[in-house]
């Protein structure tokens, strides 16, 4: 069996480093809030390129707080539109709907299954406070022509880097191109805690400390409340542990660079449209996606041939039924991503055995 990934198998890799991290915090007595904490969001904020990291307990929280925060700030209120790729999954959408305000659906690239920035503009109106941009699958989404477009409009830019953790645009990691972004630490993620985990990164000290506080009950001080919050912080295992792979996450990243590379150079069946890399500097590979027209049949070929893959995603936002009021909205080059998308094994411990096999079954298909 060719798993689609192999959580033990990563894991091995630094069994011994986390299992001492976690010890050091189980002797400690201090579970939340504490050094772990607190180094894990130095290191990090360092290796994006951000003055602040502030940990919180997931990446929809993440992007939840971001929005929150602008609001209590003022930059954003109630009713105003933000706009964000079609294609994506439902957290993206989430944040925004959650804190009350409006998403604006845009199309995709085909090629690169990021948001179209030719069909940005059109979307944009009085209401439009900001763009949030999603580097799916672990590809970079930001493009100088949507910067330009937010210093024109006078428009916040959110990245959520919850698939994209190393990426880079022009030399600069994605989570600082923007004002801010969200992170999502999950246990699949190319790095990943031991349970759910995020962060917000950012330059902008009144978003931090906003951030912070909404994420703490809505204090800054403790058993004094400014904020009507919510409890969303970063434990202190899941920091230790996420302080030991970050460590390697860049060479965990390159690992996944060249199994990408094989697939690419190797998979010659015409039904299959591997991922188009302009420059590889700007996807990490979180998700190789592949796109085939008979996909739910290839994925039953695959399984029955001891090949592991999942469908990243089988049902687009705007056809979901939280969303019903989108349901008769038409996105066509969504909908064929969504119907179309299977994603292959992926991993820093995939070997060329199980490569060279996932190639030869996916080239036998017809």
């Amino acid at each position: 069996m060719v798993k689609f990934l192999d959580l033990q198998k990563v894991t091995q890799k630094y069994s011994k480093e986390v299992h001492r991290a976690i010890s050091r915090v189980v002797d400690s007595g201090w579970y939340l809030q504490g050094k772990e904490n607190e180094a894990f969001e130095i290191d990090y904020a360092n290796y994006i390129g951000t003055k602040y990291a502030i940990g919180c307990a997931n990446g929809l929280d993440a992007l939840i707080w971001i929005f929150r925060a602008y609001i209590e700030m003022g930059v954003m209120k109630i009713g105003d539109e933000i706009i964000v790729p079609a294609n994506t999954y439902i957290a993206s959408i989430l944040a925004i709907s959650e804190n009350g305000l409006k998403p604006v659906l845009v199309e995709p690239d085909l090629q690169t299954y990021q948001i179209d920035d030719s069909k940005i503009e059109m979307s944009i109106t009085r209401r439009t406070k900001g763009i949030l941009i999603v580097h799916l699958y672990g590809q970079c989404a930001y493009t100088e022509k949507i910067g330009d477009l937010c210093k024109k409009y006078d428009l916040k830019l959110i990245e959520d880097n919850a698939q994209a953790h190393g990426c880079k645009f022009h030399g600069k990691k994605t989570g600082s191109l923007g004002d801010a972004a969200g992170h999502s630490f999950y246990p699949g993620k190319n790095l990943g805690a031991f349970g759910d985990a995020g962060a917000v990164t950012t330059n902008d000290d009144e978003l931090a400390n906003l951030v912070r506080a909404v994420a703490n009950y809505g204090s800054y001080k403790k058993y004094v409340f400014k904020y009507c919050g919510r409890n969303s912080r970063l434990d202190e295992i899941q920091a230790a542990v996420l302080g030991v792979k970050l460590k390697y996450l860049d060479e965990d990243v390159a690992i996944r660079k060249e199994v990408a590379k094989y697939y690419i150079k190797n998979i010659t069946n015409t039904q299959i449209i591997t991922p188009i890399v302009a420059d590889w500097d700007a996807h990490v590979f979180h998700i190789f996606p592949i796109l085939c027209k008979q996909r739910d049949k290839l994925q039953k070929y695959l399984s029955e041939n001891g090949i592991q893959t999942i469908i990243h995603y089988p049902v687009p936002p705007h056809k979901q039924e939280c969303y019903k009021e989108w349901n008769d909205m038409s996105f066509p080059i969504t909908e064929q991503i969504h119907n179309e998308e299977l994603s292959l094994p992926i991993s820093p411990v995939l070997d060329l055995d199980e490569l060279a096999y996932v190639v030869k079954i996916i080239n036998k298909y017809r």
